[in-house]
């Protein structure tokens, strides 16, 4: 056995959490790496969910790929990946959460599509079950509003990918109770990360600053201030930042941070917060980053 892979007794020691069951809605790449960084730090349940079988599918693939590469790490031995696997559960249909302790959400970054799905698990739910969507942006006490259960509703805003980046931010909604709160912090460092909470303004802590950065990057852009890579550069070795705004824009999506924009915009309604025409321009070119090939860059 290579010396990188641990022995039995010296195998992680999986931890039970404060929610013994949980449910994923959404299984695309954020979903499908909190379901993995679930069931690998704790005993939990994961129920995976997602209305496409294909999805699914996708998610087990590449759940399976993050598994091979802990074990190749010596994070994990080949028995417990088996027993991490055997706790995530593929969900085809919302019935699947009626047991659950805890729902996070990790679906499209849509207001609406958010609502309709918080509504329909409502109705499913156990009354003591905890609701937390995964939004980067959106006001939780509007979603949770689309709810009877807004003192047991908040943020639980994870960072990609989840299973390795040591941050949560959890954000309370107007109603949510100290309990809810405590519950979830205490379940997001039961999953190793350091936790900062943050008021239900737009953009929380983090959204709001880095997309700030990225807005003001383009803006330094357009006005000719200097080139990509040297405006990146300056943020890199300058500042210590691992990756430069402008390709952390490319790497997040240009739709997604103009989306971001749009929702500080109408939201503090500052024009400090207006997006950079530019972005503007790229998306609507169809230029969205690493996803399409080009943005700020070519790929």
């Amino acid at each position: 056995m290579p010396e990188s892979v641990k022995t039995k007794e010296e195998s992680q020691v999986f931890k039970k959490a404060c929610f013994q069951e949980v449910f994923m809605a959404g299984s695309g790449f954020m979903g499908r790496c909190i379901a993995y960084l679930i069931a690998s730090r704790t005993q939990s349940k994961v129920y995976i969910y997602d209305i496409s079988e294909a999805s699914l599918d996708l998610a087990q693939s590449e759940i399976e790929k993050m598994g091979k590469k802990s074990v190749e790490k010596g994070l994990f031995s080949q028995e417990d990946l088996n027993e991490i696997k055997s706790r995530i559960l593929r969900a085809s249909k919302l019935d699947d959460a009626k047991n659950c302790d805890l729902v996070i959400e990790a679906v499209a970054e849509d207001i609406n599509i958010k609502k309709d799905l918080f509504s329909k698990l409502d109705a499913i739910c156990k009354p003591a079950t905890i609701f937390a969507s995964n939004t980067s942006s959106l006001p939780i006490t509007a979603i949770a509003a689309s709810t009877k259960r807004t003192k047991q509703f908040m943020g639980m805003h994870f960072f990609s990918p989840a299973h390795i980046m040591k941050l949560v931010e959890i954000i309370p909604g107007v109603d949510t109770t100290p309990e809810t709160t405590s519950k979830v912090r205490t379940f997001a460092e039961e999953l190793g990360k350091t936790v900062i909470a943050s008021k239900d303004f737009p953009g929380f802590i983090t959204t709001r600053l880095g997309m700030v950065l990225i807005n003001e990057a383009a803006f330094a852009l357009m006005e000719g201030l200097s080139t990509p890579e040297e405006i990146d550069q300056g943020m890199t070795l300058g500042y210590n930042h691992p990756m430069g705004p402008l390709a952390l824009a490319d790497f997040v999506g240009l739709d997604i941070v103009l989306h971001i924009m749009e929702t500080m915009l109408e939201g503090f309604g500052d024009p400090k917060y207006r997006p950079c025409p530019v972005l503007r321009q790229l998306v609507s070119a169809g230029h969205l980053g690493k996803k399409t090939g080009k943005g700020f860059y070519t790929y």
